[in-house]
């Protein structure tokens, strides 16, 4: 049975996800890749969807960003349908998507440039930006200049130069090596604690997933489905050294009989 949960009482989800399917269609016949999604995702909430490869987790967050179309169901973002991406919303992708012939300030300028902000204030909050992870003494580098972490970190800084009031992750951190992957997700925690906007973070790691959240959305496949959602109830602001707790333990724990009660995680 697909998961289903209610509105807190007088709220406007930031996110509102309703019996929402996406089908794809091509000559081999139609591809279900979303079935029956239910998800509410509350203003200045973090949430992590957490799936194994070729669940749909990248649709449904390219359903939320506007860039695909459910096929049936409801999808509103702040009570409003979904027909194209809605304003004030900031993406991050797997890839960096660096353009290499401009400078990492250059690059985080971009949609600033594009949406025609105040240069000066626009500098200026890319500087902020870029200072907040770590990165400003590169800002006059180029992409091919820097490591794979600190691309990463640049295009974070270009998704939020617009100060955005949500953002959405899909899985940023994956081809990253471990301790890379720790610290950013160190910095990202501090960057939305500071900020206080609504995440939607995709992943495939299950530690990931609970560090980060307020509460993890489960994903199973053929097709997507959400089919449990828990509460992350650890305090913040989160220390790498939470993972080795009894209460981190078994919230890794629990995901991961989840996926081998279905067959996704393999034990023997």
């Amino acid at each position: 049975m697909p998961y289903t949960e209610t509105n807190p009482p007088n709220t406007v989800p930031d996110i509102e996800i309703r019996d929402a399917s996406k089908v794809f269609e091509s000559d081999r016949g139609n591809v279900e890749a979303l079935s029956n999604i239910n998800l509410v995702i509350r203003p200045r909430e973090f949430v992590s969807i957490v799936g194994p490869s070729g669940c749909g987790k990248s649709t449904l967050l390219k359903c939320v960003a506007g860039l695909e179309q459910i096929t049936s169901g409801t999808l509103r973002v702040r009570g409003q349908p979904v027909t194209e991406s809605p304003d004030s919303l900031g993406i991050v992708f797997q890839r960096d998507l660096l353009v290499d012939w401009r400078t990492i300030l250059d690059n985080v300028l971009l949609v600033a440039e594009f949406k025609r902000y105040d240069p000066v204030k626009a500098r200026a909050r890319a500087f902020e930006l870029l200072s907040l992870f770590g990165i400003e003494d590169y800002a006059d580098r180029y992409p091919w200049e820097l490591s794979g972490g600190m691309r990463q970190r640049a295009s974070i800084c270009r998704a939020l130069v617009d100060d955005p009031d949500m953002l959405l992750m899909d899985e940023p951190f994956g081809a990253l090596d471990a301790m890379t992957r720790d610290q950013l997700n160190v910095e990202l925690q501090k960057m939305w604690l500071a900020t206080g906007k609504t995440a939607l973070f995709i992943t495939h790691g299950i530690t990931e997933a609970v560090f980060l959240a307020d509460r993890v959305a489960v994903m199973s496949r053929n097709p997507g489905r959400i089919i449990e959602v828990i509460d992350i109830d650890l305090p913040r602001p989160r220390h790498l050294s939470v993972r080795e707790t009894p209460g981190f333990t078994r919230y890794t724990a629990h995901l991961r009989e989840v996926f081998l009660s279905l067959g996704i995680l393999k034990d023997e």
